[in-house]
């Protein structure tokens, strides 16, 4: 039976919660609307609101704004590209590298790091770190002559870049590079009475872990840095590697036997047979694996990386990626700028 008098009504489902242990209203507060949203659907209506009176107007100025938007986009992307290995290069004109009028590489390889805290001691094989097979007399003074001979080439040719190439290839040398000992060496000489022609032009390239990377990536350091590819290739070496540069590693890249050019000079009188009975072990090496990215050579290459560097290239070179990507007994089948 209805306790409540007629015409009184009964609210089951009040509209205010009550705490239940105290029976007292909870008041809840709203939650004040976020002014950026008032604002943006104010600019919202607006534009609905002229978009209905001048549809056509409204239409132009959509399209007009696309348009902007899309020529931002695309002038950031020509501008950064990235490529597979996750490197970003830039697209650059010819006048934006550093040495676009030169046209010839010279390569000095590199074959020791010199670790003497003074210059004036090149020559002495204990200011070299040296290998077992290395230490003999008068080895120190054969790095000095490749050096030399190096700067001699450059500054007879007006067009040429000097590059010394070799990485950080001894962990007790510590993080030392076979390039940059070069150089310095080559620096505290004087550059041999040719420093005003030839030392803005002297470059490194210090990342090369064998013969085969000497000259592949100079080529890629020569691209880096001119723009271009080299039209001719000069080596500076030990004569009897000449064979090795010269054919097996010059066939590798597939560059015109008719634009390359070695420059041999001798090993240490008292090491000379040792070096070419170890040359002929490594031609045959390298006779087998061309690009030396099997077996034994590819082992060897990993031992002279203590450091654990990352390698740039090809993102200097983008031209030729396909041929720092290949691994065969072969020559290289693709087509290369040179070619």
């Amino acid at each position: 039976m209805n306790n409540y008098p007629f015409g009184s009504s009964f609210h089951s489902y009040p509209r205010t919660d009550f705490d239940l242990e105290s029976g007292i209203p909870i008041k809840r507060s709203r939650k004040p609307k976020n002014p950026s949203f008032r604002m943006l659907k104010s600019l919202g209506n607006r534009f609905h609101h002229y978009f209905k009176l001048h549809p056509l107007m409204a239409l132009f100025i959509a399209l007009s704004f696309s348009i902007t938007i899309l020529i931002i986009l695309s002038f950031y992307g020509s501008q950064h590209r990235t490529t597979e290995n996750g490197y970003v290069k830039l697209d650059l004109s010819l006048n934006d590298y550093p040495f676009p009028k030169l046209r010839n590489l010279v390569m000095v390889a590199g074959h020791s790091i010199y670790t003497s805290s003074s210059c004036g001691k090149i020559e002495k094989e204990d200011s070299w770190f040296l290998e077992s097979y290395q230490k003999n007399p008068g080895q120190a003074a054969t790095f000095v002559t490749h050096i030399q001979e190096g700067v001699q080439i450059v500054a007879s040719d007006d067009s040429s870049l000097l590059l010394f190439s070799g990485g950080e290839t001894r962990k007790d040398a510590g993080p030392r590079s076979e390039a940059q000992s070069y150089w310095a060496v080559a620096d505290s000489k004087g550059w041999f009475g040719k420093q005003e022609s030839v030392k803005w032009r002297a470059l490194t390239e210090e990342h090369a872990r064998d013969s085969f990377e000497n000259l592949l990536f100079s080529v890629c350091r020569f691209r880096e840095l001119t723009g271009t590819y080299p039209q001719n290739i000069t080596v500076v070496s030990y004569d009897f590697k000449e064979e090795r540069f010269a054919h097996l590693h010059r066939s590798a890249i597939g560059f015109p036997e008719s634009r390359f050019f070695y420059a041999g000079t001798p090993a240490a009188s008292n090491s000379k047979a040792a070096a070419l009975k170890g040359e002929e072990l490594v031609r045959t090496q390298f006779t087998r694996d061309p690009y030396g990215c099997r077996g034994s050579l590819y082992h060897k290459k990993l031992k002279r990386d203590p450091f654990h560097r990352s390698i740039p290239y090809p993102n200097g070179c983008p031209e030729i990626e396909a041929l720092f990507r290949y691994c065969g007994a072969t020559p290289f089948p693709g087509t290369l700028p040179w070619a």
